[in-house]
């Protein structure tokens, strides 16, 4: 390779670092005058790549988003990075009419790598067990256009499919984009109901055009991220109960999805905001805290659990029952009733 082409891709990965730089710190950093880097930023546009010019005192240089797709240059880490993305989003993702695309491009990555990264793709391919999707499929067009609303600050406004079915108009100021459970969602501003929402993309059936800009606002918790993480974990309970748990906030954490709401009431007692499909489900659910809890309500959730701890009964021997055993019993093996309440232990 000609030291003008090494200089070439070597002033071309400099500036794809996200930053600006000067005429002489690029010239520091090659090895060459000034005038030369101005030379060698030519050529690189003449190749396609778009170099700004920086107006100031010393001017400067910065990469920018061009009409075409120019070579990009990766390291060794990145370009492992990319092949192993593009594989599970060929093979494992929930956008629909990129699998294909994810494949072509995953195709000529590796007629590109040189064989020591190959080998390492490989391997890390052939480890990867992928699980099929349990989601539905959002249209990739669809996550472009709420992103691009998202970067630009501007209202959205779409017909929603709510759970049990009804469809509605809504208006909402886009904040994040977050994908989990095999599902794609968008928190933001609800306006109508001047709240904050979470909305289920593949229930979004987009308007055009966009509404007006916006001044993005500030969650009042401070903490977006956790708002979604607790909307993603509670969005589609059906059953819902408020817990009280006889053990430690953390120890009940650590039995929960992210984000569902555990306040603790003491060193040794805390209320779980739990939820589930079904009373069914949930009172299962409960059984897996491994701890004594009392359930007031909803009725049907109570009634499940008394189902179950005559289940449970039922399904050991009254003689074995009678025996010690040589083990500690669980905490709480019992249920109960005092006042009303039926409190249930696993």
């Amino acid at each position: 390779m000609s030291d003008t082409a090494q200089r070439l891709l070597r002033l071309l990965s400099l500036l794809q670092t996200p930053r600006d730089w000067s005429g002489p710190e690029l010239a520091e950093r090659l090895g060459v005058t000034p005038r030369t880097v101005r030379n060698d930023v030519e050529r690189l546009r003449g190749l396609g790549y778009p170099v700004r010019g920086i107006r100031g005192v010393t001017g400067g240089y910065r990469l920018g988003p061009g009409a075409e797709v120019p070579p990009l240059l990766l390291d060794d880490d990145e370009a492992v990075a990319v092949a192993v993305g593009l594989r599970v989003g060929a093979t494992q993702g929930a956008v629909t009419g990129l699998e294909e695309a994810a494949l072509r491009a995953l195709t000529k990555l590796e007629q590109m790598l040189p064989s020591r990264l190959r080998r390492r793709v490989h391997g890390l391919r052939a480890s990867l067990a992928p699980l099929p999707q349990p989601g539905p499929l959002v249209d990739a067009d669809t996550l472009t256009t709420i992103a691009a609303a998202v970067r630009d600050h501007e209202r959205l406004r779409f017909d929603y499919t709510g759970h049990d079915g009804s469809a509605a108009l809504r208006e909402a100021e886009p904040h994040r984009l977050a994908h989990g459970r095999g599902r794609w969602y968008l928190v933001g501003w609800d306006v109508a109901r001047s709240d904050w929402r979470t909305f289920r993309v593949d229930r979004m059936r987009l308007r055009t055009p966009n509404g007006p800009r916006f001044t993005p606002r500030e969650h009042p918790g401070g903490d977006l991220v956790g708002h979604v993480a607790t909307g993603l974990a509670t969005a589609t309970w059906r059953c819902r109960a408020r817990v009280t748990v006889r053990a430690p906030a953390q120890h009940v954490r650590d039995r929960l999805p992210p984000g569902v709401p555990v306040e603790p009431l003491g060193e040794d007692a805390c209320v779980a905001e739990v939820g589930s499909d079904t009373p069914h489900m949930l009172a299962c659910h409960l059984g897996l805290l491994d701890a004594d809890f009392e359930v007031t309500g909803p009725p049907e959730l109570v009634a499940r659990i008394g189902v179950l701890a005559e289940r449970y009964r039922r399904a050991v021997p009254e003689q074995a029952a009678d025996q010690p055993s040589r083990r500690a019993p669980a905490e709480g093996a019992a249920v109960r009733k005092t006042g009303g309440r039926q409190p249930f232990a696993s």
